[in-house]
């Protein structure tokens, strides 16, 4: 039976831009909620302002000033009488002070209880209470202050390298430094104490062994405020770059039935450990050549990939954490879940697709992918401008299908048919040589397979702008000319 909940959202503020920002308009929209956008000065025209019922500036471009700035977001939503703030993924989502504020002026906070935002935000306290819930983690050593404490480490466990530096407080693959020799060491410490510092402000480190061919997998799992924890099956983010995945799909190729089911129940009982509420990931590297998974961390927000477990499961993530924040209790049943689909995702980043390097500017064309089993996140228009201040994500596409080998087949016609950005560059054409590999076609990868591939997947690019639009205009003319009337006029 389903108890009376605490609470009505009436107004959604949402303390976030572009995609993620969009997003949550959407699930809002569907629910006649009410929602309201902050933006920075840059940000005036962006797509998340016209999508949202009402916006509120609140500060020019840096993000200290504007979307960092806790005291400006939550006076935005008392001056428009929101009384609830979704903060989407990045900025604040994780910021234990921040929902803790947003709780304490008596709004309704759309994330897990703060409490359990500063334990999962410390990489050192997430894997203790990990190891307290039985978890299997990854060998390693917790705040390390210097070089000699992490030879002896080596030496007294018998660890090889390569060995992985991490910020205690990271996130986003920032802090994180690979090291494959002891002489590498001391400038490796240096450079992800410093990071971390310049990053989250906290110069705390652990070290952990490196997993070779590692395979990055994680559990999507929702919780109610009645004890109800369920998981919505499990994705595979290995491809990535800089530590940053680029390509998720569900469910992963790397699993069997009997370790997806391992996998997504031990991820259930650690968030049940920890009190978890709401929407929530548990990640874990996957030993494809053991067979064994470790826990990474929890990722206390909704996923920039949740998109492709709504799209094998039917359920829509960001309604349950509306549901979860009014004191609602889940009506379904982990019984009742049960994917029947494959999806993937790709991330179009404003980047050379060469080097990574950013792309900013104006978008000057924009054709956005349509067609069966196509699902579109956009933050951008055509002639929306990338401001130098931002992540550059602008656009999640997403393909399904009844297996994987489908779900590709219409990310390749998506993304070399029916995608068409001009103004900047993307990631767009090292994600279609991707998808293209054999290797991937396989299943066959590991968060190495950018770097190893890398010279083999830009040889593989096709390049492609607006003269061959003009090239092909041309052709035609030139046949009617020579020609006359063709029968298809």
């Amino acid at each position: 039976m389903t108890k009376k909940h605490e609470t009505q959202i009436k107004k959604v503020l949402i303390a976030n831009r572009g995609v993620p920002a969009v997003r949550v308009m959407h699930t809002c929209r569907d629910r006649r909620i009410p929602t309201t956008a902050v933006y920075s000065t840059p940000d005036r025209l962006s797509y998340h302002v016209l999508m949202s019922d009402e916006a509120v500036h609140i500060g020019d471009a840096p993000p200290a000033e504007s979307y960092l700035n806790m005291e400006k977001i939550i006076d935005a939503a008392k001056k428009v009488g929101a009384n609830a703030i979704h903060p989407g993924w990045g900025f604040l989502a994780e910021n234990a002070e921040f929902a803790q504020m947003v709780k304490d002026c008596g709004l309704i906070w759309i994330g897990p209880p703060p409490r359990v935002l500063k334990a999962m935000g410390d990489k050192i306290e997430a894997k203790r209470l990990a190891m307290r819930a039985n978890v299997p983690t990854i060998p390693g050593i917790t705040d390390v202050k210097d070089v000699q404490q992490i030879k002896d480490w080596m030496k007294e466990e018998a660890v090889e390298f390569p060995i992985m530096i991490k910020a205690a407080a990271g996130g986003g693959g920032k802090g994180m430094v690979k090291v494959e020799s002891e002489e590498e060491l001391p400038s490796a410490l240096n450079q992800a104490k410093s990071e971390a510092k310049k990053a989250f402000g906290d110069d705390k480190l652990l070290v952990e062994k490196y997993i070779e061919k590692g395979r990055h997998i994680e559990v999507q799992v929702v919780a109610d405020k009645f004890g109800n924890v369920y998981h919505l099956y499990e994705r595979e983010c290995t491809i990535q770059r800089r530590n940053q995945k680029i390509i998720e799909e569900a469910p992963s190729p790397s699993l069997n039935d009997d370790l997806r089911h391992e996998i997504c129940y031990t991820a259930t009982r650690l968030m049940r450990e920890i009190g978890y509420e709401t929407a929530g990931t548990v990640e874990f590297i996957f030993d494809s050549a053991t067979k064994k998974f470790y826990f990474l961390e929890v990722n206390t927000r909704l996923q920039v990939e949740h998109g492709v477990t709504e799209l094998i499961t039917g359920m829509d993530i960001v309604g349950l954490m509306l549901d979860a924040a009014e004191g609602k209790e889940f009506t379904f049943r982990q019984s009742s879940i049960s994917p029947n689909r494959w999806a993937l995702e790709v991330r179009i980043n404003a980047e050379d697709p060469r080097t990574f390097s950013p792309s900013f500017g104006s978008i000057t064309r924009l054709q956005v992918p349509q067609g069966p089993g196509v699902r579109i996140a956009q933050g951008v228009y055509e002639g929306a401008d990338i401001p130098p201040y931002y992540d550059s994500l602008f656009m999640l596409i997403m393909t399904s299908g009844p297996d994987r080998d489908g779900a590709i087949a219409v990310m390749d016609r998506t993304l070399s048919r029916n995608l068409r950005i001009e103004g900047v560059k993307t990631l767009a054409p090292l994600l279609l040589s991707i998808i293209r590999h054999e290797a991937f076609r396989r299943g066959e990868f590991s968060t190495r397979f950018i770097e190893e591939h890398m010279d083999e997947l830009v040889s593989m690019f096709k390049e492609r702008d607006s003269e061959d639009e003009a090239l092909k205009i041309a052709k035609y003319v030139a046949r009617i000319s020579a020609l006359g009337p063709q029968d298809w006029m």
